[in-house]
């Protein structure tokens, strides 16, 4: 078992078609025990978005991504690789050659996440100015405040 998963993960009932009051649709449960919880922290770190943007339509070997992500550790890498092939969204080949050749490719249903990756990185890039404006502001108050 990969670490930050649990052995029985709940289903998290009341997360689709329950209405608990709360008038947000796309409302989904927090609780820790949470699958759905679990695969978004999973799918959302910093490093897992990386390797799933990179991996797009192409194969690339562990030393590529490697190069491609900047400020990845070796272990980290691995971490990631092994917890996005668990989670079925990247494919793990060994090639049977002297030295082992290993590429990672995104599988169909890690294919699909990418489209979802794309939409946020496009929100990123539109309303960039507006977030740099907004840490300017704070840190602003931030300074005035200590």
């Amino acid at each position: 078992m990969e670490e930050g998963t649990l052995k029985s993960p709940s289903n998290c009932a009341g997360t689709v078609g329950v209405d608990y009051g709360d008038t947000d649709p796309f409302q989904w449960d927090t609780r820790e025990d949470c699958q759905v919880r679990q695969i978004l922290d999973r799918v959302a770190d910093k490093w897992s978005l990386l390797v799933i943007a990179l991996l797009d339509n192409r194969r690339l070997r562990f030393t590529e991504l490697r190069r491609e992500i900047d400020g990845v550790s070796q272990r980290m890498l691995t971490v990631t690789l092994r917890q996005l092939e668990r989670d079925g969204l990247v494919k793990r080949t060994v090639h049977p050659v002297v030295p082992p050749r290993v590429e990672y490719e995104l599988t169909p249903l890690g294919a699909t996440l990418h489209t979802t990756i794309r939409s946020l990185v496009m929100w990123t890039e539109e309303h960039q100015g507006e977030i740099a404006a907004a840490r300017a502001a704070y840190d602003e108050r931030d300074t005035q405040v200590a």
